[in-house]
C-alpha cells in the first residue's frame, strides 16, 4: 500500500512550476495534471520529506482513487469501494470537505454527506466495529467533482504548509509564507547577494529567504497529521528530521534587510524571526522607503508593497508607486521584483517589467513585476549605466533610469548658455546691491528649466514638458542637468535646490513641499530678505516683481500702504524703506504673515518680537482673504497706496467661495478703490497669461498697463506677468463744491 502511491503537492495559482521545481530538487518526479496541483509519485517517506521541504506548496494529499459519479449512488459506490481501514483506524476522526466544478452533483454539502456515509460503512465492515467515535488522530479528506469524475484525497499536511510555526502573532495585511517563498524562489537571489525588503512588515519575505538561504526546512518546527498516523512508521519521519537538520547550513555571510516604517511591526518581524532561527541572518531596520541606499551591487530587491486592500488610503498609495523608480534608480544594477494587486501599477511608475507572473495573495490576485539587473561579473563601466544582461561589450541602461544618448550633448549645451548668461550678470551683487536674480530662463526647448541665483545658491524650477523619458530616467537626466549648473556656475551641488512646476490649482503654490529649511538671507535694493529655498514650491521673494517694488518705494513716502495678497511682505519692506506713513499686510496664511513680519525686522523696521497685529499699529499684519477684509474696511479714503497681486485660482479652505482673478478682479479692485484717496494708486498684477483686463469695469479709475516697465532685464520671458498702474479719479462732489467756494 505504501508504495508507488499517487501524492499530490495543492498550491496556489502561479507558483506550480516553483513546486514542481521543488520536487524535482528533492528527487520527485513531478507533473502539473491542473492548476494548482502538482501529482508526483512516492512513499511513505516522501510523505515526510515532502511535508517538510516544499516551501511554496499548501497540503500534500494521497490520492486513494478515481471514478466516474454522475449521481448519487454512483458517489457513494466509488467511494466505499476504496480501502479507508488501511489508513483510518476506528478511532480516526475524518472530516470531509469538498468541491464541485462542471458536474451534475452541485451541492457539495450534499456530496461530502454522502461521502462521509459511504467511508463510514466501509470503516465499520473493515474493523468490524459498530462504533466510530471519531476521538484519535485526524484524517482530513477531500473530495473534488470535475466533469462528473469523483477524486478522493487524503490529506497529510493537516493544517496548511503555510502554518510553518514560527508566525505566532498577527499584524495586519500579512503576506502569505508559501507566497514569499515563491517570490524569492522567482527571483535571481542567492545567499551570497544582498537582499532587501523594504517593506518588509512582519518580516515574511527576509525570514522565507533567510530559510531558503541557510537550507532550512520550513516544516522543521512543526507537526503532520500524518505524524500521527499508524500507517507511517515514526521511524520515517525521524530520518526526515534528522536529514533536514544535518543540511542545515551556517548563517548568512550577507545579512539580509529588511526595513519598515512601523516600530511596531519591526518588533513583530524580529520576534518571528527569533522563532525561525534566523535573527542573526536579518537586519531588520526603522527606515522610510524613500531613504533606500546601498553601495552593493547585483542585490534583488523583493517586496510586497501597501496596495490599499487592507491598509493605506487609494492617494497615498499612488503617490507612493510613483515614487517607486525614482528610489530604486539608486540601485541599478539590481533586479527587483514587487508584489501588488494594483492593475495599473505600470502605468504609476512609467515603464514596464521584464516579467510578469500572477499570484494569489490568499484571495487577493496579485501580480508580481520582475525588473532584472544584468549578470554578476558583467564587466563594468566606471560611470554611467551599469553592464548588459547579455552581448558582451554593450552599453545596457540600468532597470530603473540611466541617460539617453543626447543627454550629455543637453547637458554641454546647458552648461555652456549658463556660463555665458552668468558672465553679463557677475557683476550685479557689487554695482547693482543685487543678489538674487535670474540667469537662464527655458532658453534650449530641450532643457526646459528656470535657473535663478539667490546669494550662493541655485533656485532651479522645472516646468512640465512633455518627453519620452521614463521618470527614473528624467530624475537621472534632470540630476546630470544639476550637476551640469553647479559646475558652470561654480556652486556646491549641496546648494542647488530643485523645484518642479505643474499647472497649479489653488494655493497649491505655496504649500509645503519639503522641510529641510534651507534658509538664507538675500540682498536686493540695499533690504534684505529671508528666502527659503527647499521647502515651498516658491522661495518667498517673486524676483520678477523687483521693479516694481523699487516703483511702490518710491512713492511711498508718507503714504499709507495697503499690501493685500501680501505673501512674504516683500511690498510692504519697500514700502516702509521709501517712507510709508503705516502698512497693512494681509495674507490669509499666517505662516507668510509671521514670514512678512520677519523681513519687517530684519530691515530694522520692527522691534525685535513685538506684536504686531494689533490696530493703531503703524505696521499691521491681518489674517484674512483678501475680499473680505477690503468689505471690512469703513468706506472712504483710508489708503493712498495699494498693492494687488493676487493669484491666478485660490479654493482655500478658509474661504467659502473660490477665487478667480478674471472673474473677481473687478469687485475687488472696485472695493479697494472705494478706500482709496483722490490720486491714490493701486498697483496690480498678475500671472494669468490670458487674462483680459478692461478698464470700462473700473470706474473711479485710471488705468495704464506697465508691463514693460516692470519687467527686469535678467528675465527674458516678457511675459511673466501683466502689470497696471490704476489711479483713484476726483470724486465729481468735489468738484461741485470747488467750484460753489469760488
Amino acid at each position: 500500500m505504501m508504495e508507488g502511491m499517487e501524492l499530490v503537492a495543492t498550491a496556489a495559482f502561479g507558483v506550480e512550476k516553483i513546486v514542481q521545481r521543488e520536487l524535482s530538487k528533492l528527487g520527485y518526479d513531478g507533473k502539473i495534471t491542473q492548476p494548482g496541483r502538482i501529482l508526483f509519485p512516492g512513499d511513505a517517506l516522501a510523505i515526510c520529506r515532502s511535508n517538510l521541504w516544499l516551501r511554496s506548496a499548501e497540503r500534500i494529499l494521497i490520492r486513494l482513487g478515481a471514478f466516474p459519479a454522475s449521481d448519487f449512488g454512483l458517489l457513494f459506490d466509488g467511494v466505499r469501494a476504496l480501502e479507508w481501514e488501511a489508513w483510518i483506524p476506528p478511532d480516526g476522526e475524518f472530516p470531509v470537505r469538498g468541491r464541485s466544478h462542471k458536474s451534475q452533483l452541485t451541492s457539495v454539502p450534499a456530496v461530502q454527506s454522502i461521502v462521509k456515509k459511504a467511508i463510514v460503512e466501509r470503516l465499520r465492515a473493515g474493523h468490524h466495529r459498530e462504533e466510530l467515535p471519531e476521538t484519535g488522530s485526524r484524517y482530513p479528506i477531500e473530495v473534488v467533482l470535475l466533469d462528473n469524475e469523483a477524486t478522493l484525497y487524503l490529506d497529510t499536511t493537516g493544517v496548511g504548509l503555510h502554518k510553518r510555526g514560527y508566525r505566532t502573532l498577527v499584524a495586519e495585511a500579512q503576506l502569505r509564507e508559501t507566497l514569499a517563498a515563491a517570490m524569492v524562489q522567482l527571483s535571481v537571489w542567492r545567499p551570497d547577494r544582498p537582499l532587501i525588503d523594504p517593506f518588509c512588515g512582519t518580516g515574511t519575505i527576509p525570514i522565507e529567504a533567510a530559510l531558503v538561504g541557510r537550507r532550512i526546512a520550513p516544516g522543521l518546527k512543526r507537526e503532520f497529521a500524518a505524524e500521527a498516523w499508524p500507517a507511517i512508521e515514526p521511524q520515517l519521519w525521524k530520518h526526515a528530521r534528522e536529514e533536514a537538520r544535518d543540511l542545515i547550513q551556517p548563517p548568512l555571510a550577507e545579512r539580509i534587510v529588511a526595513t519598515d516604517i512601523d516600530p511596531q511591526v519591526l518588533q513583530l518581524a524580529r520576534h518571528h524571526a527569533g522563532s525561525a532561527g534566523v535573527e542573526s541572518d536579518i537586519h531588520f531596520q526603522e527606515r522610510e522607503f524613500a531613504d533606500l541606499l546601498s553601495k552593493r551591487q547585483y542585490g534583488c530587491v523583493i517586496t510586497n508593497p501597501p496596495y490599499g486592500e487592507r491598509m493605506g488610503f487609494d492617494a497615498e498609495i499612488t503617490a507612493l508607486y510613483q515614487t517607486v523608480p525614482l528610489v530604486l534608480r539608486r540601485l541599478p544594477t539590481w533586479s527587483h521584483y514587487l508584489l501588488t494587486s494594483r492593475s495599473d501599477f505600470e502605468q504609476l511608475i512609467g515603464q514596464q517589467a521584464d516579467r510578469r507572473r500572477k499570484l494569489y495573495n490568499g484571495r487577493i490576485e496579485c501580480t508580481l513585476y520582475q525588473f532584472l539587473g544584468p549578470k554578476p561579473g558583467s564587466p563594468q563601466r566606471k560611470q554611467g549605466p551599469p553592464p548588459p544582461r547579455t552581448g558582451e561589450g554593450e552599453k545596457a541602461k540600468p532597470v530603473f533610469g540611466g541617460l539617453k544618448p543626447e543627454a550629455k550633448r543637453q547637458g554641454d549645451e546647458f552648461a555652456n548658455r549658463l556660463t555665458k548668461l552668468a558672465r553679463h550678470l557677475r557683476r550685479w551683487p557689487t554695482k547693482r546691491g543685487i543678489t538674487c536674480y535670474r540667469i537662464y530662463d527655458r532658453d534650449i526647448p530641450e532643457v526646459p528649466l528656470v535657473v535663478d541665483r539667490y546669494e550662493d545658491a541655485l533656485h532651479i524650477a522645472e516646468y512640465d514638458r512633455p518627453h519620452d523619458r521614463t521618470p527614473a530616467e528624467h530624475a537621472d537626466w534632470l540630476q546630470h542637468m544639476v550637476r551640469a549648473a553647479a559646475k558652470a556656475l561654480d556652486v556646491d551641488r549641496k546648494r542647488v535646490f530643485v523645484k518642479r512646476r505643474e499647472r497649479q490649482r489653488g494655493a497649491a503654490q505655496y504649500q509645503r513641499v519639503s522641510d529641510d529649511s534651507a534658509i538664507l538671507i538675500a540682498q536686493e535694493g540695499g533690504l534684505k530678505f529671508k528666502v527659503n529655498l527647499s521647502d515651498y514650491l516658491d522661495t518667498g521673494l517673486f524676483l520678477d516683481h523687483r521693479q516694481t517694488r523699487a516703483m511702490v518705494r518710491d512713492e511711498a513716502v508718507g503714504k499709507r500702504f495697503l499690501n493685500l495678497f501680501g505673501y512674504t511682505g516683500a511690498f510692504s519692506v519697500y514700502a516702509t524703506a521709501g517712507g510709508a506713513a503705516t502698512t497693512t499686510t494681509v495674507d490669509l496664511s499666517p505662516t507668510y504673515l509671521a514670514w512678512a513680519e520677519e523681513n519687517m525686522r530684519l530691515n530694522g523696521f520692527l522691534p525685535p518680537q513685538s506684536p504686531q497685529r494689533k490696530q493703531g499699529n503703524q505696521h499691521q499684519f491681518l489674517q484674512s482673504d483678501a475680499q473680505s477684509y477690503i468689505d471690512s474696511v469703513p468706506r472712504g479714503p483710508r489708503f493712498d497706496l495699494v498693492v494687488v497681486d493676487p493669484p491666478t485660482f485660490s479654493n482655500s479652505k478658509r474661504t467659502d467661495e473660490d477665487w478667480d482673478v478674471q472673474q473677481h478682479h473687478a469687485e475687488l479692485l472696485n472695493a479697494v478703490a472705494a478706500r482709496l484717496s483722490d490720486g491714490g494708486v493701486i498697483y496690480f498684477s498678475t500671472n494669468f497669461r490670458r487674462f483680459k483686463f478692461d478698464e470700462a469695469l473700473l470706474p473711479e479709475l485710471t488705468a495704464r498697463e506697465i508691463t514693460r516697465q516692470t519687467i527686469p532685464e535678467d528675465f527674458r520671458n516678457k511675459r511673466i506677468h501683466r502689470a497696471w498702474r490704476l489711479v483713484k479719479k476726483p470724486r465729481r462732489t468735489d468738484a461741485v463744491e470747488m467750484t460753489n467756494d469760488e
